[in-house]
């Protein structure tokens, strides 16, 4: 059987689930599809997919086995009854969870004979299977180098090295990104917005300019500075920026805008000052956070 025309099992079939399986379909491959509430295979079933009995018969249908479900609690309690079927399948797990929990279930998954790749899906269902839609994997190269192929059907696959947590833990980085990027935006167009300016016509300056142009050219050119762990406050310092996040707290309160998020930007400054960096420059302010990480 061919890369292309791989048997892949599905076990998971809520909306992700779903267009994994679809994808996979939609490539050519041998899709079996498997979940633990009933009805909802129908539509993979129409599609050429082939409806397991149970869990062990999804199991067993091939090699890869692609799970989609809500945690590792839940990885666990679906596969549970299919110990023995597992003893040579390869297992790609795409839930959220903790490095630790990723770990667990790699040796998990070893201790049933069973290969592993712990994964984490950036794009919502509707881009699963589109260009540009980015998989992170972590764990072994070998498997991950055996199915490279078939992975790039459900989008770019990025392996970002043996340790299986990495993954979740990059997921988990980014979405924390993400919601401290809307949650600034959303504040900066509540200030606009008290001044009757549309969050469309705002977006026009703050995301098409601000966000590549500015604060993503300065994190891309001083992520060296972030690894070396050298902040130099020539360009200036961190004690200036407290000045500015209080002045954006003093607008908040002209404008009726709550201030707990900007607060709680001055909150983390005013440690990094007092920990002696009010001299470096902003950047100083990641060894507040290592230091709760240390």
């Amino acid at each position: 059987m061919t890369d292309q025309q791989l048997a892949v099992t599905v076990v998971g079939l809520g909306p992700m689930g779903a267009a994994l399986a679809t994808a996979l379909l939609d490539r050519g491959h041998d899709v079996t599809v498997w979940n633990r509430s009933p009805g909802k295979d129908g539509p993979l079933v129409a599609k050429g997919a082939r409806r397991a009995d149970d869990i062990v018969d999804a199991v067993s249908a091939g090699r890869l086995l692609v799970v989609c479900l809500a945690d590792y609690d839940a990885l666990y309690s679906a596969l549970g009854p299919a110990d023995e079927a597992l003893r040579g399948r390869v297992l790609v797990n795409l839930n959220s969870g903790t490095p630790k929990e990723a770990n667990e279930a790699l040796r998990w998954a070893e201790q049933r004979g069973a290969g592993y790749l712990d994964g984490a899906i950036m794009v919502p269902p509707a881009m699963v299977g589109h260009p540009g839609s980015v998989f992170l994997y972590s764990g072994s190269t070998e498997i991950f180098e055996e199915y490279e192929k078939t992975l790039a059907d459900l989008g770019d696959p990025v392996h970002l090295g043996t340790e299986p947590g990495l993954a979740v833990l990059y997921n988990t980085a980014l979405l924390s990104m993400m919601y401290a990027s809307m949650n600034g935006f959303l504040h900066a167009a509540a200030l606009v917005g008290s001044a009757g300016v549309s969050a469309t016509e705002f977006t026009k300056l703050a995301v098409e300019w601000f966000l590549p142009s500015v604060i993503g050219e300065i994190i891309k050119a001083e992520a060296p500075t972030l690894d070396k762990g050298e902040y130099p406050g020539d360009a200036g310092s961190l004690a200036m920026n407290v000045t500015t996040l209080k002045h954006i707290i003093g607008t908040s309160h002209e404008q009726g805008v709550p201030t707990g998020i900007p607060a709680a930007n001055l909150r983390l400054l005013e440690q990094a000052v007092e920990a002696g960096f009010g001299e470096s420059s902003y950047l100083a302010v990641i060894e507040v956070l290592k230091k709760g990480a240390s």
